[in-house]
């Protein structure tokens, strides 16, 4: 089995040498927040979709964030009904139609990764372009460089997703896959210090900026502290899978492996109420859609 296996969580030796207990959750669990995180993100993507106010750089990398949640919630719902077939006998356990469908939702679980992180990414540095060229800003993020920029990440994140589970039983390709997360984290990083040092000798022209731009920095570190609390424990699996499958300390960790993927899943269920709780526009275009329907 490649060693990017979010199927199982430690080998058999491993877990008899450890006295953790593996902890299991009902498969309904999984697919009921993986529903309802399609669910709300949808209603993002229709929301931007359907109001002309909403279609702005800003929002198009909010749906961008959506879409990638969404596909790491309808990865749990393909394998769930994957495993309904061959527990029922109309699908042949590790059958050559079992090992493909394996490979593709195994892509999409990476490409919900790479997308999180490539749109956490750009909304950083929308970010800090609202902030520090304010008066810039409309003329450097237009319309259609969002949507070259958005081509050009999603483009790169389908081949890389791809090319990740072809070769995911190298190690080079795991710690790839591992270091992304780091990589990211150092990148936004950089963007924060950089802004609060100008923001210091910029404390009285950043005083006068809407509070919308300030707003929508402040949304960023919720999603990003939501990202990492979410997806960093299954990060974390995957490298102690990778060095130490052996070891009883790591197969300790290892038994919560369904947990951590919990997690996952629920990442895609907080973002979209952090998008409504932070953003009174998308907030009144979710009341519109849900309850009326009928007066538009």
């Amino acid at each position: 089995k490649p060693l990017i296996n979010v199927h199982g969580p430690a080998n058999d030796s491993a877990r008899n040498n450890s006295d953790c207990p593996l902890v299991v959750l009902p498969e309904e669990v999984f697919f009921t927040i993986s529903i309802v995180g399609v669910l709300e993100n949808l209603l993002v993507l229709l929301a931007v979709i359907r109001n002309k106010n909403l279609q702005s750089p800003m929002y198009l990398f909010i749906c961008s964030l959506a879409v990638s949640d969404m596909l790491g919630s309808l990865y749990k719902i393909l394998e769930n009904i994957l495993i309904m077939f061959r527990n029922t006998g109309y699908l042949e356990p590790r059958g050559t139609f079992e090992t493909t469908a394996d490979d593709i939702m195994d892509s999409l679980f990476v490409l919900s990764l790479l997308g999180s992180i490539s749109s956490l990414s750009v909304i950083a540095a929308d970010r800090y372009l609202t902030i520090f060229h304010a008066l810039q800003y409309h003329s450097i993020m237009t319309m259609r460089r969002t949507v070259v920029i958005l081509g050009v990440v999603w483009t790169f994140c389908t081949g890389s997703g791809i090319t990740m589970v072809i070769f995911s039983h190298h190690v080079p390709t795991v710690l790839t896959f591992a270091s992304l997360f780091p990589l990211m984290l150092v990148f936004i990083l950089g963007l924060y210090v950089h802004m609060f040092l100008l923001a210091r000798s910029h404390a009285r022209k950043i005083s006068r900026l809407p509070r919308t731009n300030m707003k929508g920095a402040l949304t960023l570190t919720i999603l990003l502290g939501v990202f990492i609390f979410c997806w960093a424990p299954f990060v974390l699996h995957i490298l102690l899978m990778t060095f130490c499958p052996n070891n009883p300390y790591c197969a300790c960790y290892m038994s919560l492996f369904q947990v951590n993927g919990m997690l996952i899943m629920c990442n895609a269920v907080i973002d979209p109420l952090i998008y409504a709780f932070r953003s009174p526009e998308l907030r009144q275009a979710f009341k519109n859609m849900l309850f009326c329907s009928r007066c538009q």
